[in-house]
């Protein structure tokens, strides 16, 4: 050994090293710093800060969230709400379940890429494959649909300790694949677009019903939304054949009714027409008619009320007015016809050529 490191281990034993060589190092006087007197107590509230800090003994729950406190494995049945909740570390412990609406979405495998690179679940929404289901003839139909859903929070320390803490992967979503796999299990392929409404229906009573009929109310079901059903390729191909085949047949049926209608709208319109024509020629008929006996039957009254008497005095009446016009022309020959009546005749001598072809 250097000698510099000889004295030095030398003077060190003299200066307090113990008897074998060694070192001794006198910590600070903690009962004189700075001028304060420490003892058990301070050493007792540190390593109780220190506990405290390691073993953190208190749990916080937020809103939207549950706690459940566990002593020695047995879940107390009571919920813990909102708020800071202390247990004993090493015996109890709060485990904090969200009971938020959470989402699953059976989705195709397109819209996965985004669940993988972030683990499956983003903000409550977790993304699984499309449900894989046969329809009626062991054709393969992919379905997606979308379920709401959340924890009921009065239940939940008995739902946790009856399923775990991954309840979801056991109540749900095999409920779910079950009740989808049914019903599409009734329906060939091609019917299930025309029949959308009711599969959805079908699907969300299935459900419904499956999860109503779990003890203690575990999952407080919100919605059940049937997004899309994924056929076979050779399924669609024959499903728009189809379709093509019936609007065309629509579209004849349409043509041929038109038709009709058009021709039902002439034939009414030309019997208007020969309704009008007759009805026009009967009322000018029945004018003519009506005219001819109201002028038969007025001269039927006439006749009734002529009498000798009054042909008497109308032939008196007529001989006065021809005497007055003898008066104005002396010169007028007066003839008179047979019966001695009406029409009387009067000539002008002076006029030749009436005259002459009198006397002819």
């Amino acid at each position: 050994m250097p000698a510099d490191l000889n004295d030095y281990f030398n003077k060190n034993k003299k200066n307090g090293g113990n008897e074998n060589g060694g070192f001794s190092f006198k910590g600070p006087n903690l009962q004189n710093l700075g001028g304060f007197k420490f003892g058990g107590f301070f050493y007792f509230l540190i390593a109780i800060i220190a506990l405290f800090i390691i073993a953190k003994p208190f749990a916080t729950i937020q809103s939207g969230e549950v706690g459940i406190k566990s002593n020695l494995g047995k879940y107390d049945p009571t919920p813990l709400g909102a708020g800071i909740h202390f247990f004993v570390p090493f015996i109890q412990d709060i485990f904090v379940i969200d009971t938020r609406v959470r989402i699953i979405n059976y989705t195709s495998n397109e819209d996965m890429a985004t669940s993988r690179a972030s683990g499956g679940s983003i903000g409550g929404i977790i993304r699984k494959n499309s449900l894989s289901v046969l329809d009626s003839r062991n054709l393969p139909v992919s379905v997606d649909i979308t379920v709401q859903y959340k924890l009921n929070e009065s239940t939940a320390p008995a739902t946790i300790a009856e399923w775990g803490l991954l309840w979801e992967d056991k109540i749900i979503d095999p409920r779910v694949k079950d009740v989808v796999r049914s019903v599409i299990g009734n329906y060939p392929a091609e019917e299930l677009p025309t029949k959308r409404e009711e599969i959805a229906k079908a699907i969300d009573q299935g459900i419904r019903s499956n999860i109503d009929a779990l003890s203690n109310s575990p999952v407080e079901l919100r919605a059940v939304q049937l997004r899309e059903i994924i056929l076979p390729p050779k399924i669609k191909e024959q499903i728009e054949r189809v379709q093509i085949a019936k609007q065309e047949a629509e579209r004849t049926k349409y043509e041929v009714e038109r038709a009709n209608q058009e021709a039902l709208k002439k034939a009414a319109l030309a019997k208007g027409n020969a309704d009008a024509v007759k009805i026009e020629a009967q009322g000018k008929a029945d004018a003519v008619k009506i005219e001819a006996d109201a002028q038969a039957y007025a001269n039927t009254e006439i006749a009734k009320s002529l009498n000798q008497n009054l042909l008497n005095l109308k032939q008196i009446e007529t001989q006065a007015k021809f005497n007055e016009a003898l008066r104005e022309n002396k010169d007028t020959q007066i003839f008179l016809t047979p019966g001695g009546a009406v029409p009387n005749i009067w000539v002008d001598t002076k006029n030749k050529p009436q005259q002459s072809a009198i006397s002819e």
